[in-house]
Parts: C-alpha cells; sequence; structure tokens
C-alpha cells in the first residue's frame, strides 16, 4: 500500500506538470550537480533470478580479464552466421528497401547484414560518438535504425553510471540514462551527432531514461520512451515531440501516456521474486515500445514487462486512434515465457514478421521470428518460424 501511494503520488505531480506547448528553442538544461551515491536497496540472495544474469556467491574471478577480452575480440570478428547462432537482447530489424537488405541491431550497438533473414554478416560497429558524453558511455542499450526523409536515424540509450543524476536511499543511485540520435545518409553508417548541441538530452535531463523509438502521425515526430521504474517505482511510458530536423525536441514536457501498473499481465518485480542489477527492488517495469498501425488503422503500441512467466511482451492500443490516446492494455500477454522486447517489420515478400528475444532457462537471449496478422483491429500472434541449419 505504502508503495502505491509514492506511486499516485507521482502520478499527480507528473499530471501537473505535463503540457504539449510548442517551444521554439531547446528547454533549458538544469544546473548539473554533483549527488553523492547512498545505500543501494537490499542486494540479491545467491542464485535469485535476476535482470542480467544469476547472482553467485564467491565468484572466482582469476583470469576474468583476459576471458573477457577474448570474448570482445570474438564479438566483434566479422563474419557470417545463420540466425539461430545469433545471441542478443532487444533485436530490431530494418528492412531497407533502397538496398533490398535487412539490418539488425540490437543491445550492444553493433549490426547485422542479411539478404534473406536467414544468413547474417556482422557485426559492424555503425556509430561514431565523438564529442559527446555518449562515448565514455560506449554501451548502445535497445538500439534501432529508422529511415525518416531522406536520413537513416539511429536511437540508442547510453547510460553514464559516474553522473548520478538522483541518489534514493535504499533504492537506487539513478545514472544519467538518455536515448540519444545519430543520423546518416547510408543505413551502414557511419551514424553521427546531429543533434542542436552535442550529447544533447532528448528527455528531461533528470529523469532516468531508455528504450527510446521514433514516430510519426500527421506530420509530426515523436520520440517514445520509457520512464524508468527504478527511479518511479511504477514506470511509466511517455511521449515528447521533436523539431522537424530532429535536432531538438520542441514540447515543453513529455506527456505520460500510462503506467507499468496499469497492465493486467505486470507483475510487481520483488513479488515476482526478480532482482535487477544484483538488488531487491520493488516496483513494476516498462521496457521496448514500438508503435504500429493495423490494417484497418488501429493504432497500438508493443511494449514489455515482467510477470509470472519471467519477461513478457504486452501490447495496448488507442481509443483515439492517435498519441494522445487513451491507451488500454491487452489483458493476456501478447507472448511469454521469457520472451520480449520485440519488433514488427515487413518482409520485401510483403510479410508481417515479428522479431522478439527469448531466454531458455539460464541460457543467452536468442532472436526468434514470428509470423503476425494484422488484417483486423488486433495483432494475432502466429507461428514460430523455425529455420533449418
Amino acid at each position: 500500500m505504502k508503495l502505491l501511494k509514492i506511486a499516485l503520488l507521482g502520478t499527480m505531480a507528473m499530471a501537473a506538470a505535463v503540457s504539449c506547448k510548442q517551444n521554439s528553442a531547446p528547454a533549458p538544461v538544469p544546473e548539473k550537480k554533483v549527488i553523492q551515491p547512498v545505500e543501494q536497496a537490499p542486494p540479491a540472495d545467491p542464485g535469485q533470478r535476476n535482470f542480467g544474469g544469476s547472482i553467485q556467491a564467491n565468484r572466482d574471478t582469476t583470469g576474468m580479464a583476459e576471458r573477457m577480452r577474448r570474448m570482445r575480440e570474438e564479438q566483434n570478428r566479422i563474419r557470417t552466421v545463420h540466425f539461430n547462432d545469433l545471441s542478443m537482447s532487444d533485436p530490431f530489424i530494418l528492412a531497407d528497401e533502397a538496398t533490398k537488405t535487412y539490418y539488425l541491431t540490437s543491445s550492444g550497438g553493433r549490426q547485422w547484414r542479411s539478404k534473406d533473414l536467414v544468413m547474417w554478416e556482422g557485426p559492424y560497429n555503425v556509430i561514431d560518438l565523438s564529442g559527446t558524453w555518449c562515448e565514455k558511455a560506449g554501451f548502445a542499450a535497445a538500439a534501432e535504425i529508422h529511415k525518416i526523409g531522406d536520413y537513416y536515424y539511429y536511437a540508442g540509450t547510453w547510460s553514464d553510471h559516474s553522473e548520478i543524476i538522483q541518489a534514493i536511499p535504499r533504492r537506487y543511485n539513478v545514472p544519467h540514462n538518455q536515448t540519444y540520435l545519430l543520423r546518416s545518409k547510408s543505413p551502414e553508417g557511419p551514424f553521427v551527432p546531429f543533434s542542436v548541441t552535442p550529447g544533447y538530452d532528448y528527455q528531461p535531463y533528470e529523469w532516468d531514461c531508455i528504450d527510446g523509438t521514433l514516430y510519426e502521425e500527421d506530420g509530426h515526430i515523436y520520440m517514445v520512451f520509457v520512464h524508468e521504474w527504478t527511479q518511479l517505482i511504477d514506470g511509466t511510458m511517455d511521449y515528447i515531440e521533436l523539431a522537424p530536423d530532429l535536432t531538438k525536441t520542441i514540447s515543453e514536457w513529455p506527456v505520460t501516456m500510462f503506467r507499468a501498473s496499469e497492465c493486467p499481465p505486470c507483475g510487481e518485480m520483488n513479488s515476482l521474486g526478480e532482482a535487477t542489477f544484483g538488488m531487491k527492488m520493488p516496483g513494476w517495469v516498462t521496457d521496448g515500445p514500438q508503435m504500429f498501425r493495423t490494417q484497418t488503422g488501429k493504432l497500438g503500441m508493443l511494449w514489455s514487462t515482467w510477470g509470472k512467466e519471467r519477461y513478457l511482451q504486452v501490447v495496448c492500443y488507442s481509443e483515439s486512434g492517435t498519441i494522445a490516446g487513451p491507451w488500454v492494455q491487452e489483458p493476456e500477454p501478447f507472448l511469454a515465457n521469457n520472451s520480449g522486447h520485440g519488433m514488427l517489420f515487413r518482409t520485401f515478400d510483403g510479410e508481417l514478421r515479428y522479431v522478439v528475444h527469448h531466454v531458455e532457462g539460464d541460457g543467452p537471449r536468442k532472436p526468434q521470428y514470428w509470423t503476425v496478422d494484422d488484417s483486423g483491429d488486433k495483432l494475432v500472434l502466429g507461428k514460430q518460424i523455425i529455420l533449418k541449419q
């Protein structure tokens, strides 16, 4: 009950602040203060289920640096592999009509290329973060590539854990997390900074924001993103309008679309026995949005959360048919069984496919293909596509 009261207070405060008035200049950047870290949430139990891997007591670190170096060298070696041999989180595929090539990216930020969705060449480094704070962060989470107008845009989330934006006692030292945009004339990059200022915060600096995606509606371009549950307890999905050239935001403040706890399949992490970053943090998770329209014009969103079958893919729909909502959550998961952060794309043959990552037991995250029917007002999940080697 105490957590719900905190979440409700957060909702009231955000509702009072939300508006979408146009502003010709980028929002002023608040003065950055040095925030001292505080005590974190209680640690996970040894062997407890945990995002990012199991918690191990007395872990043997002998030779770990050398093993990590060799692993990075192997991961960065350009090669051609079968789809079944890929391991990654948060897969995203751009089907580029100009080159008749599929471009696959994911958390980590590397790019794979394919002509047939079976054999993939990579991983290529296609981004250049020179002159931005993201360069220090390095790792890109939930990477995506979008074609808008004459350019290809690369959206990735970067995190600087050396810069704390909020210290919440007995919970979390919130790092500087932002989804930043890069741009290129080619889907193969290099994708470079182009924002109004290098390392520009497209979301409010004092917010912990991840997993931004791009969406166009009636001539307006929006970034839809996650305001993290690690900061809020009850995570939200939000949007903010971008300038036509995507160099900055023009909304006065983001608009909150919904909270994680509004989704029936979503569970509270501690109640589910899930730890995060090795800590027992209570809360409800929003992850990985993708906007879509069915063939009837119904506007929906794929997004992910945690529930009874661990990681889940869920869907919601806009009653107004616009980004403004209201957004109504489906009562059952779109795909469960520790699968999620997926996205829809259409093949060059016109087939709608769904790519998602799945974890079998304690194994790595592996991408999967599924068929999807979007001929009605709601998505209908079909069958998993099993590729033979």
